[in-house]
Order: structure tokens, then C-alpha cells, then sequence
């Protein structure tokens, strides 16, 4: 909802990230990468070394620039996942290390991170304006929630803003400690777009959950001008 937001605007471009190993966020946005810096790495690390190393740098970050998938109003990069029992570390340093250089070249830079906290244990990316934890009013939501907190606080990443939102609900319940950014109704015409495969941009533009993160946007980056839907 948050990238078809703000890709009408036009102070610069969106890039959508998805650093999931489970990437799906290509199928909500009806975008199909080609392929993924996962793959990228892993061609990488079977290629022979060279003696120009500094070539070697800048054929894998043309790779990775390759893998950067064009869309209607959008970029998407998908982090995807190690062939094998790979760890996932030399894959999320890659990203965190092509993010950092690549996040000048947009307006807006939006990560769709994996449920809990590995992103933020394993420093996916080192500076964040704004921290979104998406969490259900359950016991065990809030819990996570608190805890993903808790460790923003303590990792050496910058992080402008943190706040909960809460999703599928339209109780707006505050916790002392924690900020609330706001919260997402629960909507049948979201669910039936998901049960049907559909894409975001296929929700109409009075739908209510889309208000909602329009609202959001709109109170907590108040320098943004939230376009049409």
C-alpha cells in the first residue's frame, strides 16, 4: 500500500525492496523479477577469481544494478534466497552494502522485511527514516512488537522514527513506551484480492484499508504530499 502511495510523487522515484527469503512482495505489486541478488551472489561465488579486482567489483555491481526490476511507477529488488545451506549473512551485507549507495538515486526507498527481527539482528540496512512495525492487538503481537523495539534501540543503525501500526483492527490502542503510528481496518476487498492474486493497484480507491496507510503517511511524514491512489 505504501509504495502504490507514493510512487505519484514527484519529488522522486519509489524503489521497493524485498529482503524476504520468502519474496513475495513482487506478487502484491503484479511484479515479476528477473532475477534476485541472492542468485547474483551465488553466481559470483562459482565464477573464477580475476587479476583485476576492481573489474571484478564493478561487473558484480552492474549484475546487481541488472537485477533491479523496472515497473508502472516503481523499481523492485528482490534479495531472494542462498541455493543450498548457504547462510543468509553474505546475502543481507550485500544488500545492506548496494542499499546504502543505491538509496541516493530515489525518493523513496521501501523494505518489506520477514516477520520478527531477524532484519534488524542482521543490519539489513544502516539508516531508516522511518521504522513501521506492523503488528495484530494480540498478546503475542504486542509482545513482538516491544521486543523489535527493544532491539532498534540497541543495534548501531540510525533509525529517524519508530512507531506500531496496527493491522486488521480499527482500535487504536497506544502503548507508553512505544509510538503509534496508526492503524489498518480490517478490509473483505483486501482479502478477497489476496485469495484472488490479485495486485494492490486492483483495490479501488475508496478502499478503507488504503485510506488508512494514506492517513498514516500523511501524519507521519508530513513533508510528503500523499497523491492520489
Amino acid at each position: 500500500m505504501i509504495t502504490r502511495l507514493l510512487r505519484s510523487q514527484s519529488s522522486g522515484s519509489v524503489l521497493a525492496v524485498d529482503a524476504d527469503p520468502n519474496s513475495c512482495l513482487g506478487l502484491t505489486l503484479g511484479a515479476e523479477p528477473a532475477t534476485t541478488i541472492a542468485q547474483v551472489r551465488e553466481q559470483a561465488r562459482t565464477k573464477q577469481p580475476s587479476e583485476g579486482g576492481t573489474d571484478r567489483i564493478r561487473s558484480f555491481e552492474y549484475e546487481i544494478q541488472q537485477a533491479i526490476t523496472e515497473a508502472a511507477g516503481f523499481d523492485l529488488l528482490t534479495m531472494g534466497r542462498p541455493e543450498g545451506p548457504s547462510c543468509y549473512c553474505a546475502v543481507n551485507n550485500i544488500l545492506r552494502q548496494f542499499l546504502d549507495k543505491l538509496s541516493s538515486q530515489y525518493g523513496f526507498v521501501i523494505i518489506d522485511n520477514e516477520a520478527g527481527m531477524e532484519h534488524l539482528s542482521r543490519r539489513t540496512t544502516n539508516n531508516v527514516d522511518l521504522l513501521c512495525i506492523v503488528a495484530e492487538q494480540t498478546p503475542l503481537g504486542e509482545l513482538t512488537a516491544r521486543r523489535i523495539f527493544a532491539l532498534a534501540k540497541q543495534l548501531p543503525i540510525s533509525v529517524n522514527r519508530i512507531g506500531i501500526i496496527w493491522n486488521r483492527t480499527d482500535s487504536l490502542k497506544k502503548l507508553d513506551d512505544i509510538e503509534t503510528f496508526g492503524c489498518i481496518p480490517y478490509d473483505d476487498a483486501v482479502l478477497n484480492a489476496a485469495m484472488q492474486g490479485k495486485t494492490i493497484f486492483d483495490l479501488k480507491e475508496n478502499n478503507s484499508a488504503l485510506a488508512a496507510a494514506k492517513k498514516i503517511l500523511e501524519q507521519k511524514l508530513p513533508k510528503v504530499k500523499v497523491g492520489g491512489f
